[in-house]
């Protein structure tokens, strides 16, 4: 089984909401990646100001952080992160053996409604468009299973254990 599996996917796809539920059922920490943000990429994104590569690199470097300890110490873990580019989700590849990806795919009305009917969250609705230009979706090459996110949370758990069993 993977030692760790990240659930990433735009702003409003469920990453949050599905990652808990999958650690719960995997028995293992979970992380959500956006309590890494430093303050000043919070508050870029809450003046409606997308975060660059540059203001993404210090959270990233957290975030495999987390992988790496989670992956040593064997305790193994599920995070949510957008994990939007390639390149990022290499870089979490390469903290820890046994990273697997499960992406929530969301249409862009889907995604605007839910961000939109969200309270108290610094990602306001008008970044969806900086998050979309940047998604890269998984590539056959990576490790992980794309699924719906239109999909009953529980439902696209169900199919990520049943496929983490598998490949296990």
């Amino acid at each position: 089984m993977p030692s760790v599996v990240v659930v990433m996917g735009v702003s409003g796809s469920g990453k949050s909401t599905v990652g808990g539920l999958l650690a719960q059922r995997l028995m293992v920490p979970f992380l959500e990646a956006d309590d890494l943000h430093p303050a000043a990429n919070r508050a870029k994104m809450a003046a409606g100001h997308p975060l660059d590569d540059e203001d993404r690199r210090p959270w990233l470097m957290s975030v495999a952080d987390w992988i790496r300890r989670a992956t040593h110490d064997g305790q193994g873990g599920v995070v949510a992160c957008s994990a939007l580019k390639h390149e990022y989700r290499d870089l979490f590849r390469q903290a820890g053996a046994g990273v697997w990806f499960l992406y929530l795919a969301l249409d862009r009305a889907t995604a605007d409604r839910r961000v939109a009917g969200r309270m108290d969250h610094f990602m306001p609705a008008r970044l969806l468009d900086s998050q979309y230009a940047d998604l890269e979706p998984l590539r056959p090459d990576e490790p992980g299973l794309t699924v719906d996110a239109t999909a009953d949370p529980r439902t696209i758990v169900d199919e990520a254990v049943r496929t983490v069993r598998e490949i296990g």
